[in-house]
């Protein structure tokens, strides 16, 4: 697929889109968000990224970006959560364990306040060509945490398609990476103009990864035994709508490959305890 018009002409940025609730406030000393992203933005040559982007087919590699400290809030939050990994497993395809947005509202607010940076998100539409939005605040992949911490835990060939209306970006950030994972990729393989571009990247803490999820074909080789990788994703929308038939194959899919039921219905076990009299779980 050759490059989309948007992607010819960046689109000015406007205020964020806040469609995806409220950040829930950190009380971590030191947590500051918006200082990290200026940080990490300060030595970046935006023209050139975005030259980089549009060529590769809308992907972009970065193997430094978050700020020391910025990294290290990431890698205490997904050592806390250890105990909240869901595993998950699906035969020939993946095997692994995921925290999703829902957890970490509770429990790492640092990462959904990042998710909500107006600097970030306004420098990822320098980069992309698109007005971004929030994902919907009942989507558990809006920003989530990958676990591969078992021997073969992988995930296979895949895109991160979109389910919604519009186009769907995934950030993803290295946060732990003690394993011989390799994220690989293939560019430009819908685009019949150009022709197949393989790579590989084994992306450290604090490097960050960027591209449209229906354009690029990857996947996470195999971890070995004793090792453990962490990765963090964000997940921006161009239109948050999602027709109902695609809403239900996406809940499905969410809950048996990543999240589970408990956290994929959340709102609907929620709404039901409430309408039976019982006492409902903080969010």
């Amino acid at each position: 697929m050759s490059a989309q018009a948007e992607q010819e002409q960046v689109v000015p940025s406007t205020a964020p889109r806040f469609s995806g609730g409220p950040a829930p406030q950190s009380t971590a000393p030191g947590a500051d968000p918006a200082r990290a992203v200026a940080a990490a933005l300060r030595p970046l040559d935006n023209a050139r990224l975005r030259g980089e982007y549009v060529d590769q087919g809308s992907f972009l590699y970065l193997s430094e970006f978050l700020p020391a400290d910025a990294t290290q809030q990431l890698i205490d939050a997904a050592r806390a959560l250890l105990p909240e990994v869901n595993r998950n497993y699906l035969p020939g395809h993946k095997a692994g364990g995921s925290v999703s947005r829902h957890t970490i509202d509770r429990l790492a607010p640092y990462i959904a306040q990042l998710y909500r940076s107006p600097e970030l998100i306004a420098w990822l539409e320098k980069i992309t060509g698109d007005r971004l939005q929030l994902s919907p605040q009942d989507d558990p992949h809006a920003y989530a945490l990958y676990y591969y911490t078992r021997a073969g835990d992988h995930i296979g060939w895949h895109y991160d398609t979109s389910y919604y209306d519009g186009r769907r970006y995934t950030v993803l950030f290295g946060v732990i990476d003690d394993s011989s994972c390799t994220l690989d990729y293939e560019l430009h393989t819908r685009d019949d103009s150009r022709s197949d571009q393989p790579g590989s990247v084994q992306y450290p803490p604090g490097s960050l990864v960027l591209f449209d999820g229906d354009k690029l074909r990857h996947r996470v080789t195999p971890a070995a035994e004793g090792e453990m990788r962490v990765s963090l994703t964000f997940e921006y929308v161009t239109n948050p709508n999602m027709r109902p038939w695609r809403r239900f194959i996406s809940n499905m899919k969410d809950a048996i490959a990543y999240f589970g039921f408990r956290q994929v219905f959340r709102k609907a076990i929620l709404a039901g305890r409430r309408g039976g009299g019982t006492g409902g779980e903080s969010a």
